[in-house]
């Protein structure tokens, strides 16, 4: 299965239809329709990027829900009207915090999420230390300092399934005499499960954390490596910020048909089933992470290239990026 579900067939459910009709409370204050259609909007637009950033197709998701595949259709729309259960039950399964998709339009919810995720993993030392910085207690100069070093030799390949970080990866790493490593396969030898049975026991969200676990482990080893990891990576703020600040991270791109071909090749035909929706499903995963991928220090572009002209451009960068 691999962490990347942005692979399944996409089955869209019914045409969503119209808005249920619910009348107001006397009570009520008059509702500011053009607001509330606003909200929803956004709302929905929110829902859908993280659903494609985290690689979930909509029948995956409402699987892992329990929120019917039409209901996530009306909601993505901006006609989902939706309960604050069910929205807790869609933000769950997608593996966020309610508020990054009830906050007001304009935030920046994924620094948010960042910074949420970093005060509730800190000490309460540091939470103490980061409040004087932020309340203007102490000189931004006395901020607090990760102490992280991070060292060039040690090579971080991202990007989606099928553009080529294992295969690209382990090459690279036999020439160079260094351990290759992939973050799934650390994962399956901590839990004992392959990675197929770990999100079928523990879903999105479980993964995830077991994700930052074994890169946590992968970041105590000495020494020159290169990691490949899994596509999905860039979705979680907390672990692909521990990678940047950890690695010298690189991203390996390819064209969507060239993706798709590489996985049929693997042996994985379920996202042929339906070549047309999982294209599109696809093409719409690459465009929602790209800006993250682009925070990559350099990019490979494998589409249209041999294995060994690839093996050769990434054993280029990581030399460029040793070399003082």
């Amino acid at each position: 299965m691999g962490s990347d579900t942005e692979m399944m067939d996409e089955a869209h459910g019914a045409p969503p239809g119209p808005r249920d009709a619910q009348a107001p409370s006397p009570t009520a204050p008059p509702r500011n329709r053009q607001r509330d259609d606003a909200f929803l909007l956004e709302l929905g637009q929110r829902v859908r990027r993280i659903r494609a950033i985290r690689g979930l197709s909509r029948k995956h998701l409402a699987l892992s829900s329990g929120v019917s595949e039409r209901y996530i259709a009306q909601l993505e729309s901006g006609l989902g009207n939706a309960s604050i259960m069910l929205l807790r039950q869609v933000a769950t399964a997608i593996g966020a915090q309610l508020e990054d998709l009830v906050s007001e339009a304009g935030a920046d919810t994924r620094e948010w999420a960042l910074m949420r995720n970093l005060l509730r993993r800190a000490t309460p030392e540091a939470v103490s230390e980061a409040k004087a910085v932020l309340a203007g207690e102490r000189r931004h100069g006395e901020a607090l300092d990760s102490g992280r070093r991070r060292s060039r030799d040690r090579v971080a390949l991202i990007g989606l399934r099928g553009a080529g970080k294992s295969t690209l990866g382990r090459l690279a790493a036999e020439r160079l005499g260094w351990p290759f490593v992939e973050l799934n396969k650390a994962i399956e030898a901590e839990t004992g499960l392959s990675i197929a049975e770990v999100f079928s026991l523990y879903g999105q969200e479980g993964y995830r954390r077991l994700e930052l676990s074994a890169l946590e482990q992968v970041i105590t080893r000495q020494g020159p490596m290169i990691l490949a990891t899994a596509g999905g990576i860039v979705a979680e703020p907390v672990t692909f910020e521990l990678l940047l600040s950890s690695f010298f991270t690189i991203w390996i791109t390819a064209t969507p048909t060239e993706h798709m071909g590489r996985v049929r090749d693997q042996g994985d035909l379920r996202p042929m089933a339906d070549d047309k929706a999982a294209m599109a499903e696809l093409k719409t995963i690459l465009s929602s992470r790209e800006s993250l991928y682009a925070r990559a220090e350099a990019r490979i572009d494998t589409a249209g290239t041999t294995v060994a002209a690839s093996e050769r451009a990434l054993l280029e960068a990581i030399g460029a990026a040793v070399t003082p």
